[in-house]
């Protein structure tokens, strides 16, 4: 298979595709031949993502879906299963801090946590729900999820819930890979680092200072911040048959730190 053609054929589900990484690895899919049926609920930012994939002469269906919605999650994977009977990959991207910035915990309302927590942890729990009844029955599937550094230390951001929400991430990937990995279902995550690759990345990034923005590149050992297409690298690697004796694991993608 020839590069252009490694995911011919093959169905991709992409979360939280309207920009960012979700927008390169929705990309990056479609490059490589796959079906890619992408969704988010910002319609603004999905119409960007296929205005670009057009500009590319690639095509990619999107659809308007809330994450935190399990019906909806259901009605979606169904749909694109009746259009293209399978679902061979689903990249759980869709997250994010939905526009919270760090509090003092005692500030921290059981909405704004549970929020959080619906986007990041819900919403790959729904995903992966929805199309594991599928996956088996192809006897064959890939499922990545995007959790962040966070999930493995702590965040730059300060937000407790989105620390605890990448790291049950995390957790959700390795328990999944147990139990999937009988149908041949691999369950991976990529963990990126700081990475200016959407709105609230670059408020945060312009939010450091001249000062801070050096500590923080200091810090990584190749010294410079990555790009969306990094993180897209990492997916399509976990996706392709040279990891089909991978599962379970946490693929660190942050310059080394």
């Amino acid at each position: 298979m020839t590069a252009g053609e490694r995911f011919a054929a093959q169905t991709v589900i992409v979360t939280g595709a309207a920009h960012g990484f979700g927008r390169a690895i929705a990309h990056a899919f479609a490059r490589e031949g796959a079906s890619v049926w992408a969704c988010d609920m910002n319609t603004e930012g999905l119409s960007e993502t296929v205005r670009l994939a057009q500009h590319d002469s690639l095509t990619i269906h999107t659809r308007a879906v809330d994450v935190g919605d399990s019906a909806a999650v259901s009605a979606f994977v169904a749909e694109v299963v009746i259009e293209t009977g399978r679902v061979d990959v689903l990249v759980n991207n869709a997250g994010g801090v939905l526009g919270q910035v760090g509090r003092p915990i005692e500030e921290i309302s059981p909405q704004d946590w549970h929020s959080i927590f619906a986007v990041n942890v819900d919403g790959a729990f729904f995903f992966a729900q929805a199309v594991a009844p599928h996956m088996k029955a192809q006897q064959s599937g890939r499922i990545v999820n995007i959790s962040s550094g966070a999930g493995l230390g702590i965040s730059l951001t300060g937000i407790q819930a989105y620390a605890s929400a990448k790291a049950a991430q995390i957790g959700l990937t390795r328990q999944l890979a147990h139990e999937l990995g009988a149908w041949g279902i691999t369950v991976n995550n990529v963990a990126p680092g700081f990475v200016r690759s959407n709105p609230t990345t670059e408020r945060q990034w312009q939010s450091y200072g001249e000062e801070g923005q050096r500590k923080l590149v200091e810090g990584i050992a190749l010294k410079r911040l990555g790009t969306p297409e990094d993180i897209a690298n990492a997916v399509l690697f976990f996706a392709s048959e040279q990891a089909r004796w991978i599962t379970g694991q946490i693929l660190s993608v942050d310059g080394g730190k």
